[in-house]
């Protein structure tokens, strides 16, 4: 490209612009095109072409490229030049890459996709703020470009209310192929709220009813991920869940989340009849959510639970699950994620038996077996006796809120869990502070390698103490060993929840009474870097410094982020609900997850 060395006028009209004028605006008149018009082409030539950029008489062409070194230089746009050259002469003059000849429409499919999937916005949907603009402006760059981004955008279909449903359902009604492309259907964030809809309403607008949602379902075939929620209930009938369980062949993850009303149970059940004459036949789902489905039948639970071989993820929480629909799961399911958090109906013999000898159960990371107290209690002394020594070292988030704890008998198996463990979940345990501080005193690891380092540092980063007697807003400050006079006197010394030993600890869950002590407590919590957050009816204390990363919206989250492979794109600590799919926790998940 030709260097610029001096400045040179470029004619507008009647007006003459030196270069930089022309680098600012590159506005061409219609009359200032008719001089450069070449020979041949006579008035008629409204508007020139240069590298695919269309000179109308008020468009920007500034990519015409003072910059980029296969631009065209300012010497080959002289006037002079321009009266004597034809069209053809100049496109290639300027190195004109046709529709679908360019390096990026030429790069493969699958990097295509990749550039473009970067483009795509994973955040909750909101009504204000559009969601992902810029893949769809890449709808309208070429017909490579279209395909690609076509496919991307409409890879994962997020829907939250019910008049983008409508318009939804009405566009792949009359674009059947669009709905081939669907991978995730997302229907976690609806709401009804507001909808004030009718019968006649909905068999005109087609918005989301059972019909609609059946219809919109024979539309995609090709679905892999399907979130529902209890906003839906009423609309998932009999019909609707016999085309999942049986007519998406793809389907793998499949979520029901607070789906509990009788109308839905009911059609759970009827939809489950095939399965009593086929024993043999195997389903698609790989993870599967019942979470807080408290209305349906153990007895489905049971009749389901063996059609699916491939089992991976599987969240039981506040369900009728029994003892037999546990043991009714396939040997060749590989769970990774168990959450039998307040289910009443099994006993604790009988998960003892199923994580000690089932195959399914050796290499679980996420297992909770909370319970509520005032109602049941899952695990007591004997069945702990047996059950903390044969739990996998894969595990990485352990919840056993409720269990009938001995400090003596069962406080050294989980300090030796706490080299790999990173969450752990102790509430209404009745623990002391001491009980506590013992899990972060120096231990040897299950595994220590022969003449090797016999210690290994704790990996702790959340710890749920809620509904402990003994843990107060004084136990947190003052050593026991030491007076009881205030912290703020500078006469005691902080716990080791409060110095750097006790990291990587970073959030700690506490009931509402303490944390009630805690939020009058800023100077105190200032010093020691440690501040209270609330969601809902949750709470914790969290390590302050750093504890949340820039831009980032974490309910419980710590110094560190909290991403993990095992959170499923969640990266607060304490998750109650587990993700069947990978991405931003968002609407009734989240609030599930962390507010509940």
């Amino acid at each position: 490209m030709a260097k610029v060395s001096e400045p040179r006028l470029w004619m507008d009209g009647n007006k003459a612009k030196s270069v930089p004028d022309v680098a600012q605006s590159f506005l061409v008149s219609r009359r200032s095109k008719d001089q450069l018009a070449p020979k041949g082409f006579g008035n008629e030539a409204n508007c020139w072409t240069v590298r695919g950029d269309r000179l109308s008489d008020n468009l920007w062409f500034d990519e015409l490229g003072l910059i980029e070194e296969d631009a065209v230089s300012l010497e080959d746009l002289s006037l002079s030049s321009l009266e004597t050259e034809t069209a053809g002469d100049l496109a290639k003059k300027t190195d004109v890459s046709h529709a679908g000849e360019s390096p990026f429409e030429q790069l493969p499919a699958e990097l295509l996709e990749l550039i473009l999937e970067k483009l795509t916005l994973d955040v909750p949907p909101q009504e204000v703020v559009p969601r992902n603009t810029d893949l769809v402006a890449c709808l309208l760059t070429s017909k490579t470009v279209n395909a690609v981004a076509e496919n991307v955008l409409y890879r994962q279909i997020t829907l939250p209310h019910s008049y983008v449903f409508s318009k939804f359902f009405k566009h792949l009604c009359a674009n059947p192929d669009l709905g081939r492309l669907v991978r995730r259907f997302d229907l976690s964030h609806f709401s009804s709220v507001g909808l004030g809809r009718t019968k006649e309403m909905d068999l005109q607008i087609q918005n989301l009813s059972a019909e609609a949602l059946l219809s919109s379902l024979k539309l995609m075939p090709n679905v892999k991920e399907l979130l529902f929620q209890e906003h839906l209930d009423h609309d998932i009938d009999q019909a609707v869940l016999q085309k999942v369980f049986y007519e998406l062949p793809k389907l793998r993850s499949l979520d029901f989340c607070a789906c509990y009303v009788g109308s839905f149970a009911d059609s759970f059940s009827s939809a489950l009849t095939p399965l009593w004459s086929q024993p043999n036949m195997e389903l698609s789902i790989e993870n599967l959510s019942l979470h807080e489905c408290f209305t349906l039948r153990g007895s489905d639970l049971e009749l389901l639970l063996p059609h699916l071989p491939r089992l991976t993820i599987l969240d039981l929480y506040h369900t009728r699950v029994t003892d037999r629909a546990l043991h009714a799961i396939r040997g060749t399911a590989k769970l990774t994620h168990l959450n039998l958090g307040h289910c009443n109906n099994i006993t604790g013999p009988a998960v003892v038996n199923f994580l000690a000898e089932h195959p399914a159960a050796k290499n679980i990371v996420y297992l909770n077996l909370s319970c509520d107290t005032s109602r049941y209690r899952l695990l007591r002394f004997t069945e702990l006796d047996k059950l903390l020594p044969i739990l996998p070292s894969t595990l990485r988030s352990l919840n056993l809120g409720g269990a009938q704890l001995d400090p003596p008998r069962h406080m050294p198996h989980l300090r030796d869990m706490t080299k790999h463990l990173e969450e752990i979940g102790l509430g209404s345990t009745n623990l002391s502070i001491a009980d506590v501080k013992s899990l972060f005193l120096p231990g040897k690891t299950p595994d220590a390698v022969p003449n090797g380092p016999s210690e290994s540092l704790c990996t702790l980063r959340y710890m749920d103490l809620s509904s402990n007697p003994g843990i107060t807003q004084p136990s947190l400050f003052f050593d026991a060993s030491q007076s009881t006079s205030r912290i703020d006197a500078g006469m005691t010394s902080p716990t080791p929840f409060l110095l750097k030993d006790a990291c990587p600890l970073e959030v700690i869950e506490l009931g509402a009474p303490v944390l009630g002590d805690l939020k009058k407590m800023d100077k105190t919590n200032k010093r020691f870097g440690w501040l209270v957050k609330e969601l809902g009816r949750r709470g914790w204390y969290v390590r302050e410094r750093g504890s949340v990363a820039a831009g980032t919206e974490d309910p419980a989250g710590g110094r560190m982020r909290g991403e993990r492979w095992w959170k499923m794109g969640c990266r607060s600590w304490g998750m109650k609900k587990v993700p069947v799919v990978r991405g931003h926790v968002g609407g009734l998940y989240g609030h599930c997850m962390f507010k509940k």
